[in-house]
């Protein structure tokens, strides 16, 4: 009989067939004795490590524990007969079985080995494949559980890093470059991780990814963790830089599942499939970082994504509800006596990950507060790098209410100049990009434009392609106002410029900003100029149909049907395209003679009669909101 407990804990027979453990005290009781070591555990610890308000009768419902554990363990052991798996030892009990018979035993003996004799590293690697998961993983996370867990966790990751150090200590494993690579991005605050892959690639004759994974260790542990890299790195990256590289040798080895490889944060500026994976490998090393237990360092690797964002709408909604879910756990667990800093970090993560087309009102209201919360304590703190980061939160969580785009031009100057004065390439990036949709919600395209071109430039030294996806959709945006304009360009020039535009984004890894986003801009030039809107069936609105699909059955000529559509388009989401919705609903209401939507439209749209609708996205234009304000105010009385 063994008995497992890296993963769910179980007990299975020599033939395969399962032991019936009993419910979760039974399967706790056992995990505790298999933590002991075959050391004794007094019935005093096993009951308060059972219950942390231990009941009246504790100590009987622990011998009916250990009473079915012994007869499901020994179901033939004859009566009378002392049990020999679990007995009793003077004022508690202990379990009496070899320690190759207990997966976690076997695990520890064969990293010892391995760390003593390199030749014993293929037990190690048996060893390893008999996790299922993290140890003890169906008991509740009691502080023994909690302790051992991680403990445990740590041996696993020194583990994964010896063996690989083994393999290409002899010129093996020339599959190591992708299983090193996922474990750094799953782990990257460890520093021999790192080492390692670099190796790896040099050894696989990739000189110049050696260097750069070096300098990406050196920026992850100093400037994002706040951890001093050791001298190993720095010998290593001389060693690499002299000498040539040596090709494989000898089969390959495993190390982990294989996932793409770079580190998260600076993938997410390179757009396309890069960010996706980006998103991907970020969760997964939060996740790792909540395994390991330590809270400040899960703080660390949750607020050190702090890469700009321009965009309410998430790109996977998902996913950014389980980092603010992450965030909202470790601050919580941290507390209020924790560094300021850190705080600061994860509530500028979960106003910037709650994005405000997403949200139900609650939601919204403890983004909102979290980024005002991030914003003071940042400034209290006087990081400007912390001050940028959660002034984008604040910027995302300014969506409250159409006709602020004047509020978010302040918030956009001042990242810029905190960007400017203390060399934060990105936030510039992010500064002016915010102060160019400002500037094209209140229809100054020329400094909207001068903003563009500013973006532009510096997203050459920041290596960030994706400014310029941005940038040509104001380009197209500008086209399409300049073709209501006397001796302007043509309607269609405009359309193309779209098209142009949609073909970039379409591939930029932004499902969040692409998903309607060329449908609603072709509706708004056929709105400035008079036309019906387009009906091809083809055109995936996304989450904008609710309020364009009155407008493509007027086109169709379907009244009653548009007026259906009109009564049942909700209210908008408080985001870059709420102005835009707004005058959507208000020029159906107009067309349909519906005087209560016109109204309600009225309403919200009198603060914004100075903006232009949809222009606040910087990427397309429906003309002023005043001309559909003036409408719907006339139709509503």
């Amino acid at each position: 009989m063994r008995i497992d407990v890296l993963g769910a804990v179980r007990a299975v027979r020599d033939d395969g067939s399962p032991v019936g453990l009993g419910g979760p005290r039974h399967r706790e009781v056992l995990a505790r004795l298999v933590a002991a070591e075959g050391r004794l555990v007094t019935t005093d610890t096993l009951v308060d490590d059972l219950w942390a308000e231990p009941p009246a009768r504790a100590v009987g419902a622990l011998r009916t524990f250990v009473a079915a554990l012994r007869r499901a363990l020994e179901p033939d052991r004859p009566p009378r007969t002392p049990p020999r798996v679990i007995v009793t030892e003077g004022p508690g009990y202990a379990l009496r079985l070899p320690r190759e018979d207990v997966d976690v035993h076997r695990f520890e003996d064969a990293l010892a080995r391995t760390r003593h004799s390199p030749g014993a590293v293929t037990e190690l690697s048996a060893a390893l494949a008999a996790w299922r998961g993290p140890a003890y993983a169906d008991l509740p996370d009691s502080p023994w559980a909690h302790r051992e867990r991680t403990r445990l966790e740590e041996l696993r990751l020194a583990a994964l890093e010896l063996r690989a150090r083994i393999h290409l200590d002899a010129g093996e494993g020339a599959d190591l470059v992708a299983e090193l690579g996922a474990h750094v991005t799953e782990h990257p605050w460890r520093e021999p991780a790192w080492g390692l892959l670099a190796r790896a690639l040099h050894r696989a004759g990739r000189q110049a990814d050696a260097l750069s994974t070096l300098r990406r260790a050196r920026t992850m542990l100093v400037d994002q963790l706040g951890l001093d890299p050791g001298p190993d790195l720095q010998r290593l990256e001389t060693e690499i830089l002299n000498g040539p590289a040596p090709g494989w040798t000898g089969p390959g080895t495993r190390l982990g599942p294989r996932t793409t490889v770079d580190l998260a944060r600076t993938l997410a500026l390179a757009g396309g499939d890069a960010l996706i994976h980006s998103r991907r490998d970020r969760l997964t090393a939060i996740h790792a970082a909540e395994r390991t237990g330590d809270l400040r360092l899960t703080a660390r690797i949750i607020g050190a994504y702090d890469v700009p964002a321009i965009w309410s709408r998430a790109d996977d909604p998902e996913q950014s509800r389980a980092v603010v879910a992450a965030a909202e756990r470790t601050l919580t667990q941290l507390g209020p006596d924790e560094p300021a800093e850190l705080r600061a970090r994860l509530l500028a993560t979960i106003a910037v990950e709650s994005r405000t087309a997403d949200l139900a009102a609650a939601e919204l209201s403890r983004a909102r507060q979290a980024a005002h919360q991030a914003e003071a304590l940042a400034r209290e703190l006087g990081d400007p790098a912390l001050l940028a980061f959660a002034l984008n939160g604040v910027f995302l969580q300014s969506f409250t209410r159409p006709g602020l785009a004047a509020t978010r031009d302040g918030i956009g100057a001042e990242i810029l100049d905190l960007a400017t004065r203390h060399g934060l390439p990105n936030f510039a990036v992010l500064g002016r990009l915010v102060r160019l949709q400002s500037a094209s919600a209140l229809g100054d395209l020329d400094t909207a434009a001068a903003h563009a071109t500013a973006a532009e430039q510096l997203a050459v030294s920041t290596e960030a392609p994706l400014v310029a996806v941005l940038t040509a959709w104001f380009r197209a945006r500008v086209t399409a106002t300049r073709s209501t304009e006397p001796d302007g360009p043509a309607p269609a020039a405009a359309a193309e410029q779209y098209r142009a535009a949609e073909e970039a984004l379409r591939t930029a890894g932004m499902p969040g900003l692409h998903r309607g986003l060329f449908p609603l801009a072709l509706l708004g030039l056929r709105l400035l100029h008079d036309r019906p809107a387009p009906t091809d069936r083809h055109l995936d609105w996304g989450p904008y149909l609710p309020w364009t699909r009155p407008h493509m059955l007027l086109a169709q000529g379907r009244d009653e049907d548009a007026r259906t559509a009109l009564a049942a388009a909700p209210e908008p989401p408080p985001d870059h395209m709420q102005e835009a919705m707004w005058c959507l609903t208000a020029d159906a209401a107009v067309r349909l003679d519906e005087r209560e939507a016109a109204a309600r439209a009225t309403a919200v749209l009198r603060d914004a009669q100075a903006e232009e609708a949809g222009a606040t996205s910087g990427m397309l234009t429906l003309g002023p909101v005043a001309r559909y304000l003036a409408n719907a105010a006339t139709l509503a009385g």
